[in-house]
């Protein structure tokens, strides 16, 4: 009993003047150990805020072990944040090396450069037209295909790429098309795709010659005074 009653005297401390407690344990503890009748006249008025005091102390130290009794659960729930977001990034990691390697199958890299070269055909004669005229342009034209094609990193356009095929397909969905590219049907296609694109693409392109050429020679037909002011004009202007 001593040693629960020094407890609760060092704790009521904390809220009373040591004089005022000197004062209320005298009196409750005299020799013989009886409760005398002065301890209602002295003690009574100063015990009783101590008691009071010591209530509330009680009732701060059980609050205060009530976030403690949490912890394990907001740790808990720390932890699960923390694999989620972890499983989440990993998940994320093992598309884009999927649609890598789709488009490795699909030699994205090779068409794109094959296609930016049958361009560059016709966008060297569209440049060259569009500078002013001079012996100088043929050798700008060139030395600025040659610095283009130097820079020109299809990594790049790689890496540019992986997120569009990201936004548009399911990681299931782009493992379905590596199965796929990956059948002996799918690689003769590919074997055959850039030669296929290059015929075909000359293809449009007479095509669409022969589809102008008819268009035009219908359209002056039905308007003959289009077709006397172009000839007029033909006239005037001067010949290269």
């Amino acid at each position: 009993m001593r040693n629960a009653f020094a407890d609760w005297y060092d704790n009521l401390q904390l809220f009373a003047p040591h004089s005022a407690l000197s004062n209320v344990t005298s009196i409750m503890f005299r020799p013989g150990g009886k409760i005398v009748e002065s301890f209602v006249q002295e003690g009574f008025m100063k015990a009783f805020p101590i008691a009071f005091a010591s209530c509330l102390l009680f009732a701060t130290l059980c609050s205060g072990q009530e976030p403690s009794a949490q912890e394990p659960n907001s740790n808990q729930n720390v932890v699960a944040a923390a694999k989620a977001s972890r499983a989440q990034i990993q998940a994320q990691q093992a598309k884009q090396a999927d649609i890598r390697r789709l488009l490795e199958l699909t030699g994205a890299a090779g068409l794109a450069s094959q296609s930016m070269d049958g361009l560059e055909k016709n966008i060297r004669s569209l440049m060259s037209d569009s500078l002013p005229p001079g012996d100088y342009r043929d050798q700008l034209v060139d030395l600025f295909f040659q610095k283009f094609h130097s820079k020109r990193d299809m990594t790049q356009l790689l890496d540019l790429v992986v997120p569009i095929y990201d936004k548009y397909y399911t990681d299931e969905e782009i493992k379905s098309l590596i199965q796929f590219y990956e059948t002996p049907a799918a690689r003769k296609m590919l074997a055959v795709l850039p030669k296929v694109l290059e015929e075909s693409q000359a293809a449009g392109n007479k095509w669409g010659e022969d589809l102008g050429r008819q268009t035009m020679t219908e359209v002056l037909a039905e308007h003959p005074e289009l077709q006397a002011a172009l000839e007029d004009a033909s006239k005037k202007s001067p010949r290269p």
